[in-house]
């Protein structure tokens, strides 16, 4: 059930606080600031992500060629580099990439 519905797209949440999060969206509100180059984010987890940036954290590393990263999810797409998947297709000519960013382009 998602009875909190954004008024200006339409968008459904399962809680107040979720859309809350998602009208950032529409506002462009970036509340969280990092305090090593005051680049803000409208996420929180987005600004804890980005900390790694100057850390060097990288805590997500590649079983195949050791290669490590700062996010898992970049970590899953530098999988398909050794598994060869390419889930993402175009529907024009039907031409299959590894990442969405990169159809996009295409």
């Amino acid at each position: 059930e998602r009875p909190f519905m954004c008024e200006t797209c339409g968008k459904s949440f399962a809680s107040k606080e979720y859309l809350k999060h998602h009208n950032r969206i529409h506002t462009g509100s970036k509340p969280f600031k990092c305090e090593v180059c005051f680049r803000t984010f409208a996420q929180r987890n987005s600004l804890y992500q980005h900390i790694k940036v100057h850390t060097g954290e990288r805590p997500y590393c590649c079983d195949q060629c050791g290669k490590q990263f700062t996010q898992l999810n970049a970590l899953q797409r530098h999988h398909r580099i050794h598994t060869g998947e390419k889930p993402f297709m175009c529907n024009a000519c039907g031409r299959a990439f590894t990442d969405k960013s990169t159809l996009r382009r295409h």
